[in-house]
């Protein structure tokens, strides 16, 4: 059970920084609460009590989106379910509406906001590896001097290791700023130890796009996540890639080298053995799904089980 002493509903975000710069320590930050309702019951923390709880849903400066110079501003209470019925935001961030599919339920999509699950910092959370691929940074405001003062952070850099981040503790998130990838195929799989609400083992994420003639490599992204204690870019797979004919035993090659990133100091013959089997179908899975690209894909097609 969550029990606090105060319950805080700031309308704007001068009066959240305001309440949070003088909130008692212990005290935490609500949005969709989808992390931390779960952590305070019995089995995890069990009965957690908090000084106070600041609840940051109301504020209209945490709301919508924006897009500006090949960039979108998702407002910090974006939530999961906005990927899969907001168009723009399924044209502009391929991969993103895969993520949400896979993220638990209705019910907790419409709660769960993805600031909130990267400032949760779990290594497994599916919001992380989506994020790097876009070149996400998260946007912090803090208060100085009566004025707001804003930053942004590379995910890659926000995230520091599980439950750590970089952000300090007079600052609230504001937004998460992604590329927009327009036009490329995305594409997320991720594998856990059910079927129903999978809370992931290991996931990846892939935006790619290939030429006009769906023969060449163009762009690659690449990112896993819950194979090592923060999300990884896979940078050197992604340039052995870009600019060379699509092929199977391309994509096999570079799924290969994939388990070389698998640092998690548990399960880790299981992840590596997953790992190239998922690596391989997203990118193949992405290729499938680029807008208005009959992708050429040669070569012998292995059999995969994920």
């Amino acid at each position: 059970m969550l029990t606090c002493d105060a319950y805080h509903m700031p309308t704007s975000l001068t009066e959240a920084l305001d309440i949070w710069a003088s909130a008692p320590q212990g005290s935490r930050l609500v949005s969709g609460a989808t992390d931390l309702l779960p952590w305070a019951r019995e089995g995890r923390a069990g009965d957690v009590h908090v000084p106070a709880l600041v609840d940051v849903t109301r504020i209209p400066d945490l709301q919508g989106y924006s897009f500006e110079n090949g960039r979108v501003r998702l407002g910090a209470n974006t939530v999961y379910q906005d990927f899969l019925t907001d168009s723009a935001l399924i044209r502009s961030l391929p991969c993103m509406p895969y993520c949400a599919i896979w993220f638990a339920d209705d019910q907790i999509r419409e709660q769960a906001s993805l600031a909130g699950n990267l400032i949760n910092a779990s290594p497994v959370a599916d919001g992380t590896p989506p994020v790097v691929a876009l070149n996400g940074e998260i946007e912090l405001a803090r208060q100085e001097n009566g004025e707001i003062v804003r930053r942004c952070v590379a995910v890659e850099d926000f995230i520091e290791g599980p439950g750590r981040t970089r952000i300090a503790d007079d600052e609230i998130a504001t937004a998460v700023i992604l590329d927009t990838a327009s036009g490329y195929g995305g594409s997320f799989q991720k594998v856990g130890l059910r079927r129903s609400l999978v809370i992931s083992v290991a996931c990846c994420a892939v935006l790619i796009k290939a030429d006009r003639d769906g023969r060449v490599f163009e762009d690659v992204r690449l990112a896993l996540g819950g194979v090592g204690p923060r999300p990884i870019r896979l940078r050197q797979a992604e340039k052995a890639m870009r600019g060379e004919p699509i092929s199977r035993a391309l994509i096999d090659r570079v799924a290969r080298t994939a388990v070389d990133a698998v640092a998690s100091r548990s399960r880790q013959e299981y992840r590596r053995e997953v790992v190239v089997n998922f690596v391989r179908a997203a990118i193949e899975e992405a290729l499938t799904n680029q807008p208005g690209v009959d992708v050429k894909l040669n070569g012998t097609k292995e059999r995969a089980h994920v």
